[in-house]
């Protein structure tokens, strides 16, 4: 990771992150924005590698700096650093699309190491969170078994992206395009009930394709 933003409106809690985010990616750059509207701004000028995104910014939601990423710079890691830990912000979150939810009540250290899992393609997950997605699932998740909903090719693809490959290493593993990659991953979070890598992880855990991660 070459190019960081850290949106968050606490000066004490930006350098922080700087930190951590330094200390993850030794010789990264890192920009700092204090509001929705400036988050916004530099996405939209700004090809990061990664950005870091607070969720209760003064002027707005840090969802909304996430939508506008995933918009106009798909390809960059996002992850949500917040220390918002329920139900509703966590579905919005992975919904919108993010990569990974670290909430910062965290060890620094344990934080860093969370970073450079992303850096991978590994979703990363404060375990707390972790735990709620599987009860979320246990009891909301589709009534059929998710091996009897995917193709085989759809389950190939599961097994990929759950081992942290991005959309153009499976093509080329796979030997199609990057866009048939990406309408199987939209068939095969249709058929999960799903709206994230970090769920798509999850299911690939438990259907016994990649090792689950401790």
């Amino acid at each position: 990771m070459k190019s960081i933003l850290i949106v968050e409106d606490i000066a004490e809690t930006r350098r922080w992150l700087s930190e951590i985010a330094a200390e993850a990616f030794p010789g990264c750059v890192v920009e700092e924005a204090a509001s929705m509207r400036t988050g916004i701004a530099r996405v939209a000028s700004v090809d990061f590698d990664m950005a870091m995104i607070d969720l209760g910014l003064p002027d707005g939601s840090g969802l909304e700096v996430l939508r506008n990423l995933r918009l106009v710079r798909p390809e960059t890691v996002c992850v949500v650093t917040t220390v918002m830990g329920d139900d509703a912000h966590i579905v919005a979150a992975l919904s919108a699309g993010a990569d990974g939810y670290l909430l910062k009540e965290q060890p620094e250290d344990l934080l860093a190491r969370q970073l450079r899992q992303l850096a991978q393609g590994i979703p990363a997950l404060t375990p707390s969170i972790a735990r709620r997605i599987m009860e979320h699932f246990r009891y909301t998740g589709p009534a059929a078994d998710a091996e009897d909903e995917l193709t085989s090719r759809e389950t190939q693809v599961l097994a990929m992206i759950g081992r942290g490959l991005r959309n153009a290493e499976v093509a080329a593993d796979m030997k199609i395009a990057e866009s048939t990659v990406a309408g199987y991953i939209k068939t095969i979070y249709r058929k999960l009930g799903i709206s994230s890598r970090a769920e798509a992880a999850w299911h690939a855990a438990r259907m016994g394709l990649v090792a689950p991660r401790k």
